[in-house]
């Protein structure tokens, strides 16, 4: 009679590590990810052939209608107004000589919007303190 106790099956490698690994990433990933807020108006910007990459830091928005939006602030009034308080903001933090520190100011705008609208509003952008403002455009 045998009394040894019966051959035990090999146990399988446990997957709690593996799990563990990937929870790991996505919260890495999560944390390090810039998410951008949405746009405050639907915009479809003009196409153009150059492919130079705009950026700045200040985004003011000009849908079909030719209502202004910047961040939250809709209408032209509000909309200049709130652009205005954040580059005074800025400048005060920043300093805003002509060289690096200078705020750029990206100006989204839908490609319905007629030429003579965005004319009108480069003058008021001047007298806010934007001396360099760059149209945001969609490669064909």
């Amino acid at each position: 009679m045998d009394f040894a106790p019966p051959a035990r099956r090999p146990q399988g490698e446990s997957i709690i590590p593996m799990i563990n690994v990937v929870f790991l990433l996505l919260i890495f990933f999560l944390m390090t990810s810039a998410i951008a807020p949405p746009e405050p108006v639907d915009v479809t910007p003009p196409e153009a052939a150059s492919e130079t990459q705009a950026d700045g830091m200040f985004r003011l928005f000009l849908d079909a209608d030719g209502a202004l939006a910047f961040q939250e602030t809709q209408g032209a009034d509000p909309a200049l107004a709130a652009l205005g308080a954040a580059r005074d903001a800025y400048c005060a933090q920043n300093g805003c000589d002509a060289g690096a520190n200078a705020p750029q100011l990206l100006v989204r705008a839908d490609q319905s919007v007629p030429a003579a609208e965005l004319a009108k509003l480069l003058p008021r952008l001047a007298a806010l303190g934007f001396s360099n403002a760059q149209l945001v455009t969609a490669l064909p």
